[in-house]
């Protein structure tokens, strides 16, 4: 609809959250409902009926629980989320592959490699003739990965900090595919990530493509998203582009120009154009005079 143009209509959306929930996709309904509201798109009875009902289905389940021990465990509290996976255990509640996953990129990050092991060969079917000469701990859970139906964004995420960290930069670019595929909706965090792994493999276009793809889906974009899009322009030496980004953000009220343009100094500075680092870096001195010295000075 969108490429022929056509505009969807209120019944469109309260279709699409209908499957969006019919399909568990509870991730994607609220991002599409919340996008409605940002964009200002009238909703009606049917549209608060349907977002009732899926958030009466989000209930705690192994995905949820996956995301509490996510968030502890990038909150540095190791011990929590390790108590909760053990509880989660005892208490009967379907440990699904999707949980052990998680826990067992939270014991790999932790350094913990001895407990990852050993949740990994609880998981392993018996039938599975995977070799015990496996590399490494990075190999096993990438292994793990690919073979798992993944559903939980925490999990793509703990996934594709796993990679930065061992700079496989090409594997980090496979799961924000495999996320997008999925359908999944990434944060502006695991955006930044894709993109800075694009700059290390100097697929510029790819990047920009990402870029530009996330903003046309109303994606929210931290200011750090748009300035690493403007340092890659720098890298790919299109100054053209610098300017036309710069002057676009310029122009949004919710920028802090002043940032911004130091940004784009800095880009110009590393290109070793410094004549224009110089005249962005003037045009910041200039805004940040106050008043009366701009007086004195006159």
């Amino acid at each position: 609809m969108r490429r022929l143009g056509i505009s969807p209509s209120v019944d469109t959306y309260n279709t699409v959250l209908h499957v969006y929930g019919d399909a568990e996709l509870f991730g994607e309904a609220v991002h599409l409902f919340r996008l409605m509201q940002r964009q200002d798109f009238k909703q009606n009875v049917v549209t608060y009926n349907t977002m009732i009902v899926i958030y009466g289905k989000i209930a705690p389940n192994a995905i949820t629980y996956s995301t509490i021990i996510s968030i502890w465990a990038r909150a540095g509290k190791l011990d929590r989320a390790a108590k909760l996976f053990q509880m989660i255990r005892r208490s009967g509640i379907e440990v699904d592959p999707v949980l052990y996953e998680t826990m067992i990129v939270v014991y790999e990050r932790a350094g913990l490699v001895a407990h990852a092991r050993s949740l990994f060969q609880d998981l392993k079917e018996p039938e599975c003739n995977m070799s015990k000469d496996t590399a490494g701990r990075l190999e096993e859970a990438s292994w793990l990965f690919r073979r798992t139906p993944v559903k939980d964004i925490s999990t793509f995420r703990c996934m594709m900090e796993l990679f930065v960290r061992n700079r496989k930069h090409i594997n980090v670019v496979e799961v924000f595919d495999r996320m997008r595929e999925g359908g999944q909706f990434p944060d502006s965090e695991m955006i930044s990530i894709v993109l800075n792994a694009y700059g290390k493999l100097q697929e510029f276009e790819k990047a920009a493509a990402i870029y530009s793809e996330m903003e046309e889906e109303g994606c929210f974009l931290a200011d750090k998203v748009h300035f690493q899009m403007l340092s890659l322009l720098g890298m790919k030496r299109d100054f053209e582009g610098v300017e036309k980004l710069l002057e676009r953000l310029s122009a949004r009220p919710d920028f802090d120009t002043k940032e911004l343009h130091l940004v784009a100094a800095n880009v110009y500075e590393r290109a070793n154009r410094l004549d224009d680092a110089a005249r962005i870096v003037g045009w910041v001195t200039k805004r940040s005079r106050p008043v009366s010295n701009a007086f004195q000075l006159q």
